[in-house]
């Protein structure tokens, strides 16, 4: 009897021991495929950074957002945000597409083209098409050049306290922006739009003129190397101020003079340049607006000038002060 009892016991015992045992092993299951299930989580793409990026298209060359990038930072992959490269490899190759002669160790895996020619390079985390690899082109001593799409990255700028980010309207952004990116302590430029009503309009809709924006240039500038006074004054220096219904030959409410401030010393300054300007006898036309969300304008408008070869048709510089 007391061994039939023992012998039901230790049967208990087994199925307990086993039942925890598969619980433990199926929670472990579950684990890892939460976790694996994470890590294909992508970040969500457009249509165009689909085709480059998954379908391993390429963009316009002179067009990417990054290629005249001069900013210190991390370029991290659009698709899953891993880190591929450091601003201190980028170099200017002239070919069209932003050029580094290193990669973050491991971020980048080679793999031979599908023409059987070139090899391209893809994350190496999520498989996404940066660009092809070229070696041996004499460019850096390290004789290698990555040249990877814009559009497949998206650039982390380091912190830097002494970097600040002011926002100008002054007619066609090509324009302004041409004279700004050229000057004294600006680190970077962007165009865009700003003061309106539509949220991420497009040039064309911004064209219509019935979303209320703006064409704006976004300047970060390094606050050692020049100052908000000085761009300012820069500002008047390049358009014309006292046109009300336009700049130059483009007419239309989404190329009037605007200052957007994002600090009531901002605000200030402007208004002293005005006020300086009118003691001239000039009729400003400038209006001050405070700071809203800037939309970055498509690719082909970034740096257009700087691209394009040219010069601006409806800015030019002028001294005044």
């Amino acid at each position: 009897m007391k061994h039939s009892i023992k012998t039901t016991s230790l049967f208990i015992l087994l199925i307990i021991f086993f039942s925890n045992n598969c619980v433990s092993q199926t929670s472990k299951k579950e684990k890892t495929n939460k976790i694996n299930y994470k890590i294909m989580e992508y970040n969500k793409l457009t249509p165009e950074e689909e085709r480059v990026i998954i379908h391993k298209d390429t963009e316009r060359p002179f067009t990417g957002e990054y290629l005249n990038n001069k900013q210190e930072g991390t370029y991290v992959c659009r698709r899953c945000n891993t880190p591929l490269y450091r601003s201190e490899d980028k170099f200017d190759s002239r070919c069209g597409w932003p050029s580094f002669d290193d990669e973050i160790k491991g971020a980048v895996k080679r793999v031979p083209d599908a023409d059987g020619l070139r090899t391209e390079i893809v994350c190496n985390n999520c498989g996404a098409h940066l660009g092809h690899v070229f070696l041996n082109e004499g460019f850096t001593e390290k004789q290698t050049r990555h040249c990877v799409n814009s559009i497949s990255m998206k650039f982390i700028p380091k912190a830097d306290k002494n970097l600040r980010t002011v926002y100008f309207s002054s007619g066609c952004f090509w324009g302004t922006e041409y004279y700004f990116m050229k000057a004294k302590g600006v680190k970077h430029t962007t165009v865009g739009f700003m003061g309106g009503h539509v949220e991420n309009p497009s040039y064309e809709e911004v064209c219509r003129q019935n979303t209320g924006h703006l064409e704006t240039t976004e300047v970060t500038f390094d606050t050692t190397k020049t100052s908000y006074e000085d761009l300012v004054k820069l500002f008047f220096e390049t358009h014309d101020f006292t046109q009300t219904n336009g700049q130059g030959p483009d007419i239309g409410s989404q190329y009037l003079s605007c200052i957007f401030y994002s600090t009531p010393e901002e605000e200030a300054i402007a208004r002293k340049y005005i006020d300086i300007l009118t003691s001239k006898g000039y009729k400003v036309a400038t209006m001050l607006k405070p700071v809203t969300k800037f939309w970055r304008a498509e690719n082909y408008h970034q740096q257009y000038y700087e691209h394009k070869g040219s010069k601006p048709y409806c800015h030019k510089y002028t001294k005044i002060f």
